[in-house]
């Protein structure tokens, strides 16, 4: 995918913005509970979070491809905050004309088999059902829902979780991942509004996966370049161990893995900005699944290199391995996505397979 100069100096400039605020620190504090403020406080000043929506719903009508590029970059750094939930949650509800925040937010369902039915109350509306594993739920300033309405799915937008019963909960990078349960939590009119034309449950599940994808991009090339990096500076008989051939083998496979998952993230990318949604379907399962992979085989070969010292609390390596684990089975699993790659290559049989491809 060719980089545009806008996206180039857009990557410059959060480049500098997490190696100056998104410290090993930073994220080791987040991990105790405690939400990165000054972190998030700088990234919402520079307007990234919000910048695919519309001049007049406050955004600056960026590329969405340039707001990948941003996540990427925050999961190099394993940035603690919600940076992807933020520019998902925005784009649902300004699409169908509700209300945003500067701050924080979140959004869901995440997981496919959680259910939310909103019915009609009088002038207002009622919700009921769960939604788990939100992440940062319980520090967001605005809750975004796409949920079953009496006719149709609806967007709901709530004040921080709005009145869910909450459960608080963390994955194994120690990221917020919190469960709202709501029991005919009772809204007002104006906090729900009928999907438009490209918001739904399972668009917003697929940009969901997507986001996903490309943090865990980021993230393979950190622990990459970690493993290199440990490799050339490690003595052993003498030599760097980076000498062997051995592990010269597994750094191979390593940096083969990583490009291809940056390269399955930014067909998923490219797919965004062409108008073929069965397209744009199939190459995000393409890109889950594809960088699901390379996650699972980089982790184990980066923690191989490094040795039992890449586990440790004081070493960065595992910063970005357990949020590989973890952002791997979130907004579906490998499993989940493989079926559907396998799913649209049956239907349109063998002679459309090499075509579907190498289209573009």
């Amino acid at each position: 995918m060719a980089i545009r100069d806008e996206t180039r100096m857009l990557l410059e400039s959060m480049n500098r913005l997490f190696e100056d605020h998104c410290t090993k620190q930073v994220a080791d504090a987040a991990e105790t509970g405690v939400f990165a403020q000054k972190l998030w406080d700088e990234v919402a000043e520079t307007g990234v979070p919000l910048a695919a929506l519309p001049e007049s719903a406050g955004g600056a009508d960026a590329e969405w491809s340039d707001l990948f590029a941003a996540l990427r970059v925050a999961g190099r750094f394993s940035a603690p905050i919600p940076l992807a939930e933020t520019m998902l949650a925005g784009w649902a509800a300004a699409s169908c004309g509700l209300e945003t925040s500067d701050g924080p937010m979140t959004v869901g369902p995440v997981r496919s088999a959680d259910k939310l039915t909103l019915e009609r109350d009088g002038n207002g509306w009622r919700l009921a059902g769960a939604a788990t594993r939100v992440p940062y739920a319980s520090f967001a300033t605005r809750t975004v829902l796409i949920v079953d309405g009496p006719d149709s799915e609806m967007v709901v937008t709530l004040d921080g979780t709005g009145g869910a019963d909450l459960a608080k909960g963390r994955n194994i990078a120690n990221e917020s991942r919190d469960s709202l349960t709501f029991n005919g939590v009772r809204l007002s009119a104006d906090q729900a509004a009928p999907v438009k034309a490209g918001v739904s449950r399972d668009a917003l599940y697929r940009r969901g996966a997507l986001a996903r994808a490309t943090m865990m991009s980021g993230a393979l090339e950190k622990a990459m370049d970690l493993a290199v990096t440990y490799a050339q500076e490690r003595q052993q008989f003498g030599r760097p161990i980076s000498k062997f051939q051995a592990v010269q083998q597994n750094l191979a496979v390593l940096a083969g893995q990583t490009a291809a998952a940056v390269a399955a993230a930014n067909l998923g990318i490219e797919a965004l900005s062409e108008a073929n949604p069965d397209r744009e379907a199939f190459l995000i399962a393409v890109a889950k699944t594809r960088v699901g992979e390379a996650a699972t085989l980089a982790c184990e070969i980066a923690h191989q290199v490094h040795g039992a010292i890449g586990f440790t609390k004081e070493y960065a390596l595992q910063l970005s391995t357990r949020r590989l684990w973890s952002w791997r089975e979130e907004f579906g699993g490998d499993p989940e996505w493989a079926a559907k790659v396998g799913a649209y290559a049956c239907q349109r049989g063998a002679d459309a397979l090499w075509p579907m491809l190498t289209e573009g």
